[in-house]
């Protein structure tokens, strides 16, 4: 069997066997990561350009979409190169790199969507301490700490995975080089429970996480079932309540992938839970964390309106001089 020191290449997962369902699933995937890409480019657009969103919230959702960016390009680009092409290969430095750059914008979005929560909790539960608690400086502290977190915990797993001798084949049985299905190949007993007393520890940080959020949005409803208007109430549910279930798939089927006992484990199950936390949160993050706040809806208005009418009046700035 070849061992991580000849391995050259590793074999990955293929959505179907038959080329109809392959090219199906690359254009899912392109559907998907258009839209992705379009949505969170007009949220970056609009919160540089309008000086209205120039605030806590709209710095942390400049951030969020980064991170959505990162992981929808880390791993599908991938996958739909290797439907279109009815191949399974990566290289051995390329799934390094996959598994380092989606474990860095993961783990730093999490860490954004506990301090975005944070926010909500004191702009509803704590106004008057809002400019203080949440200044410029405190924002850009957070948010470098966030990306920080992701970097030095992708750092660690990578690090450490690929460090291990891989000895159990090179076929890995995910669309993308994910962590437990590396260390699947691996033949060190005692670096494979490292490994995984690293993922415990990950797990119980985010888990952390989530209970500062759940106890947050507490406190966010308390707070909201004492406003008096009924349409203010229904306001601030339907825009916490997908916050708080978003945040729950991302870290349930993310636990449940890297956690998951080897014996229930099957490649379909393998394959919807993947695509539930790496794919789904990133593509659907704009609508629901952006797209529903109202002066973000305005800024995107304004800046599509005055495109079109930038257009409209010039059109050599479109299409260049003749």
């Amino acid at each position: 069997m070849p061992n991580s020191s000849s391995l050259t290449q590793f074999l990955l997962l293929a959505f179907a066997d038959r080329r109809e369902l392959q090219l199906l699933h690359f254009w899912l995937f392109l559907a998907i990561s258009l839209a992705a890409l379009l949505a969170n480019g007009l949220i970056l657009s609009a919160v540089a350009c309008d000086h209205h969103l120039h605030t806590p919230m709209g710095f942390f959702l400049l951030n969020l979409s980064l991170t959505d960016l990162g992981c929808i390009c880390t791993t599908v680009p991938k996958a739909m190169h290797n439907s279109l092409w009815d191949t399974t290969t990566i290289s051995y430095m390329g799934c390094a790199a996959q598994l380092f750059f989606f474990f860095f914008f993961i783990s730093a979005e999490f860490s954004l969507l506990t301090i975005m929560c944070y926010d909500r909790y004191v702009a509803i539960c704590k106004p008057l301490h809002y400019g203080t608690l949440l200044g410029s400086r405190a924002c850009a502290h957070m948010a470098a700490a966030a990306w920080a977190t992701g970097f030095f915990n992708s750092l660690l797993h990578t690090a450490n995975t690929f460090s291990l001798p891989l000895c159990q084949g090179n076929a890995l049985g995910q669309f993308f080089c994910e962590l437990p299905h590396i260390l699947k190949l691996s033949c060190s007993h005692s670096g494979y429970l490292r490994e995984i007393g690293l993922i415990v520890i990950s797990a119980c940080l985010g888990f952390g996480c989530f209970i500062f959020i759940v106890f947050s949005y507490v406190q966010i409803f308390r707070a909201v079932l004492r406003i008096p208007s009924q349409q203010g109430r229904h306001k601030a549910f339907s825009t916490c309540l997908p916050h708080l279930a978003m945040v729950s798939l991302s870290l349930s089927t993310g636990t449940v992938e890297h956690l998951k006992p080897l014996s229930i484990s099957s490649p379909s199950l393998d394959l919807i839970v993947s695509v539930l936390y790496s794919v789904v949160p990133p593509a659907l993050n704009p609508l629901i964390y952006s797209l529903r706040n109202q002066e973000l809806k305005d800024a995107l208005k304004k800046l599509i309106t005055g495109c079109f009418s930038e257009a409209i009046n010039s059109p050599s700035a479109c299409y260049g001089p003749h």
